[in-house]
């Protein structure tokens, strides 16, 4: 039911649709949080639950799973292994400085050795990350998405902060304000994610 238009001119992806309940699922490990990603008035926002989970037991309820590249004015929300993750987060950091800040080419590179490259195509996560311009969920399958909207959701919460963040769009609230909500309402459906939220913001 839907339908994926790709264009990748200058190395920038667009998608008119996108089914994320798919990429999320594809990664047994990522699905254990909720993490989301939102732009409004020229505020982008991530943001991200406190939970870590080993099978159905809740082993931390403080962890931090966003970070900020701060001389790029980058933020990024992991979904998966902690240490796939921080790997992954490196990497996307070292592309960004090799492209000198260009996001877009930064993110497909990245996505292209997640691929391909013997070591990494092992590591488990999923990524939402944006800047002042753009936001894209990349995956371990080659997946550089940029979705239509300007809300994100990924992780075993991903849709329902999704869709709660969507209609949030519509009030007065401020990015942050969205991105807070958001997760709550998840962390009142999804039970591998808690109210304990961390937010950053460019």
């Amino acid at each position: 039911p839907y339908i994926l238009e790709v264009y990748m001119h200058n190395l920038t992806i667009s998608i008119s649709a996108i089914d994320t309940w798919r990429i999320t699922n594809s990664y047994h490990l990522s699905i254990m949080t909720t993490i989301v990603l939102v732009r409004k008035n020229n505020e982008v926002v991530v943001a991200g639950d406190g939970q870590v989970s080993m099978g159905n037991t809740v082993v931390k309820s403080t962890a931090s799973k966003i970070r900020r590249i701060e001389k790029r004015d980058v933020v990024a929300g992991f979904a998966g292994s902690t240490a796939d993750a921080l790997t992954l987060f490196e990497r996307l950091e070292a592309k960004i400085e090799k492209h000198a800040g260009n996001l877009s080419r930064a993110a497909v590179e990245l996505a292209k050795d997640w691929r391909t490259d013997k070591y990494l195509r092992r590591l488990e996560a999923l990524m939402a990350i944006g800047d002042k311009e753009h936001s894209y969920i990349i995956s371990g399958t080659g997946d550089v998405l940029e979705p239509e909207g300007d809300v994100i959701g990924i992780g075993s919460g991903g849709n329902y902060a999704l869709a709660a963040g969507k209609v949030l769009m519509e009030t007065d609230m401020s990015a942050e304000e969205v991105a807070k909500k958001a997760i709550k309402v998840a962390s009142e459906i999804c039970v591998f994610t808690n109210d304990n939220i961390k937010v950053l913001k460019i």
